[in-house]
């Protein structure tokens, strides 16, 4: 089992990630937005599937690798890091589409194709299988146990994380949306303060790997 102390540090690391801008937290605002709290949880809910699916498919994965190619360990923390900085510069990009523009002409859909749609749009998107890949080998160590156990123990985690703060998003996605809209320099402060934690865990992740 991951020791407390690295599975703290991989919680504060997997909440920053969760508010970064993407396709699903894009999605899931748009969603509540247009269509009401109900849509966004259904459409949540399709999306911690998805996070399931390539949790499977990544703890299987890690296994194999890490423990039959010597040098897999270090290539996937350099992948980690420099998928981190590229994170941090979308947060900043002003071409990226902002974290709570979120879409108001979706149409509205009943609960299965909400529901398919959240796992489709978790399911097909890249980040989170580079995301896993990437940064779970961060927090693995052989003698921390199974590094199978290990990554079911950090994708049940990063699911907890991520359902959690979606979940309030949706509940609140209209106000947050109107007060972000009305307050320009806080989405501003947003993005740099994302950014500036993304290049923080970048440099520790390279610094770790140098030792």
């Amino acid at each position: 089992m991951i020791p407390i102390q690295e599975l703290l540090l991989f919680i504060l690391a997997a909440l920053i990630l969760v508010i970064t801008p993407g396709p699903n937290m894009i999605y899931l605002i748009s969603r509540s937005i247009t269509q009401g709290r109900k849509a966004g949880l259904i459409s949540l809910a399709g999306i911690i599937t998805g996070f399931l699916f390539h949790v499977t498919m990544v703890s299987v994965g890690l296994t194999a690798v890490l423990l039959t190619i010597p040098f897999a360990y270090t290539t996937l923390k350099m992948l980690g890091v420099v998928y981190l900085l590229y994170l941090a510069f979308q947060a900043v990009n002003p071409k990226n589409q902002g974290f709570f523009e979120a879409r108001k002409d979706l149409k509205e859909d009943n609960p299965k194709k909400l529901f398919s749609m959240g796992f489709l749009t978790s399911v097909l998107n890249p980040k989170i299988a580079v995301f896993y890949l990437s940064f779970f080998p961060q927090f693995i160590k052989p003698e921390f146990g199974s590094v199978f156990i290990q990554s079911l123990q950090l994708g049940i985690t990063q699911m907890m994380v991520s359902f959690t703060v979606n979940f309030m998003i949706v509940i609140s996605a209209a106000k947050i949306s109107v007060w972000f809209g009305a307050n320009p320099f806080w989405v501003k402060i947003q993005k740099w303060f994302m950014a500036s934690v993304l290049t923080g865990l970048a440099v520790r992740m390279a610094l770790d790997k140098a030792k």
